[in-house]
């Protein structure tokens, strides 16, 4: 009976302790998975041109590849242009009738003009309601209804037999 609870609490003390990360990681119950950032491209295999070039030193770094800062670099802000590259006829034909070589350098400015003249479409709810943020200071934020005199007109309509529109109705306006 003695040994039985001593072997109850070592089996307590291990549970609670593997509930730890540093004795999950002793006792190898984790995984190690690589950091995705640290993993860079390797140039493609290629024969070299020259066959007598002398062995690599052991630590040195490729020969072929950037370093990871010009990687990044090339990756986010495009590699260099390669001159050799040249239009052929069709496709510089069909530039020309597009009017690619005719560009307005000036684009961006009537871009914002003709934006700028275009009312929005979509105002927040707040600026519809009340008024806040509209910018509109001279205008007022909202009209309100009276809304006895409102109730006396539904009831004059009803017992007079006409439609709820009849008379001067409220409306919203946009």
């Amino acid at each position: 009976m003695k040994h039985l609870g001593t072997f109850a609490m070592i089996c307590a003390v291990l549970l609670t302790l593997t509930g730890c990360e540093g004795t999950k990681e002793q006792l190898g119950l984790t995984r190690k998975v690589p950091d995705e950032f640290a993993v860079l491209k390797r140039a493609p295999l290629e024969m070299p041109p020259d066959y007598s070039l002398r062995p690599p030193e052991p630590g040195a770094p490729r020969p072929q590849e950037a370093e990871p800062e010009k990687q990044a670099e090339a990756v986010i802000f495009g590699g260099e242009k390669s001159s050799s590259v040249t239009a052929d006829s069709a496709e510089a034909a069909l530039l020309q009738q597009a009017g690619a070589d005719a560009a307005r350098p000036d684009i961006r400015r009537v871009v914002d003009q003709e934006t700028a003249k275009i009312a929005p479409k979509e105002v927040p709810v707040a600026e519809k309601l009340l008024g806040i943020g509209s910018g509109k200071g001279d205008e007022p934020a909202a009209s309100v209804v009276d809304a006895k005199a409102e109730a006396e007109r539904l009831k004059k309509n009803a017992e007079e037999g006409k439609p709820v529109t009849e008379g001067e109705t409220p409306s919203i306006e946009e």
